[in-house]
C-alpha cells in the first residue's frame, strides 16, 4: 500500500498509524473498554483476582511428567542432563498441591456467592495463562460458574487456558491496563506460588491497598512456608520500611476453606461496622 492510499483510510482502518506511538493512549483506552464492556454486559459486580505461577501444573500433568523423566532417566543413567529432569519434575509433583488448593479455592468461592439477582459477584478473575491460573479458571468451571481470563502477550508460558468462560477472555499488550482490571471490581486477592510476576502483582496490590488508593480488602497468601521463605516480612517491620501494622494487612492461609473463612469473617466485620455507623 502506497502512503497516499494509507492517507485515505479511515483512521481506525489504518492499522500502521493505530500502532504508532502517537496513538499509545487510544490503545491503553481501547485495552480497558473492550474488557469493561464485556463485564458490564455480563453484569459482573466483584471478581476474587488469583495470582500464581505458570509453572505449576495440575498433579496428574506432574506425575506425568515425573514419570517420563524417570524412564529417560533409566535408559541413560549417567546423563546428567535427564537427573536433572527428574529432579525438576520431583519439585513439580511435590508443588502441584498449590494447583489442587487454588482449584478447590475457585470452586468454593463461585459455589457460594454468585447469582446474584443484580449481578455476578465473587466471579474468579485470573492471568488466563496455565499453572495456577488455569487451577482458578477450572474450579469455576467445574461448578458451572462465571471465571475471567486476562492474558498478557509474551514470548513464553502464556497462552488462554481452555477453562476461562467464552466472551471473559482477553490479551492485553499493557501490564498496567491488565493490572487495573484485575482491581477494579476485586473484593479479595488470593496469592499463591509463584515468580517475577507473581510478585509483581501482590506488592502493587498491597501498595495500593496500604497507601489507600483501593479499598481494604483480604489479601490471602497460600502456601505459608513459601511465602515466608520468600519473604521476610517481620524484617521490613524491624528495619522501620514498613509499620507493625501493615502485617495486618495479608493473612497466611494453608487450605482452600481457611481462605474462605478469612474472607467471610471479613467482611462479616465490615457489615458490622458499617451497621454500627
Amino acid at each position: 500500500m502506497t502512503s497516499d492510499s494509507r492517507s485515505n483510510l479511515l483512521a481506525v482502518d489504518d492499522a500502521e498509524f493505530m500502532r504508532t506511538d502517537a496513538c499509545r493512549g487510544i490503545r491503553l483506552q481501547l485495552e480497558y473498554l473492550k474488557a469493561e464492556q464485556a463485564f458490564i454486559q455480563k453484569r459482573i459486580v466483584s471478581t476474587v483476582v488469583i495470582f500464581g505461577s505458570a509453572r505449576l501444573r495440575s498433579p496428574e500433568d506432574s506425575q506425568k511428567i515425573l514419570e517420563d523423566a524417570q524412564a529417560a532417566l533409566a535408559e541413560a543413567p549417567e546423563d546428567s542432563a535427564r537427573r536433572q529432569a527428574v529432579a525438576k519434575a520431583e519439585k513439580l509433583v511435590k508443588y502441584s498441591k498449590y494447583y489442587t488448593m487454588a482449584q478447590e479455592f475457585a470452586k468454593i468461592i463461585s459455589t457460594y456467592d454468585q447469582n446474584l439477582t443484580d449481578g455476578f459477584a465473587m466471579v474468579v478473575i485470573t492471568g488466563g495463562g496455565p499453572g495456577i491460573m488455569e487451577a482458578g479458571n477450572r474450579g469455576a468451571t467445574e461448578v458451572g460458574a462465571l471465571s475471567i481470563g486476562l492474558n498478557i502477550k509474551l514470548p513464553f508460558e502464556q497462552a488462554p487456558n481452555p477453562y476461562i468462560t467464552p466472551g471473559l477472555s482477553f490479551q492485553y499488550h499493557y501490564f498496567a491496563m491488565r493490572k487495573m482490571h484485575f482491581l477494579k471490581r476485586a473484593v479479595a486477592i488470593a496469592g499463591f506460588p509463584g515468580g517475577f510476576g507473581t510478585l509483581d502483582e501482590l506488592f502493587e496490590s498491597l501498595t495500593l491497598i496500604q497507601t489507600g488508593v483501593v479499598p481494604k480488602m483480604p489479601i490471602l497468601l497460600f502456601g505459608s512456608e513459601f511465602w515466608k521463605k520468600v519473604v521476610n516480612w517481620e524484617y521490613l517491620v524491624e528495619t522501620g520500611v514498613i509499620s507493625p501494622e501493615d502485617l495486618n494487612l495479608f493473612h497466611f492461609c494453608d487450605s482452600p476453606w481457611e481462605g474462605w473463612n478469612v474472607l467471610k469473617a471479613f467482611y462479616k466485620k465490615t457489615r458490622e461496622e458499617g451497621e454500627a455507623e
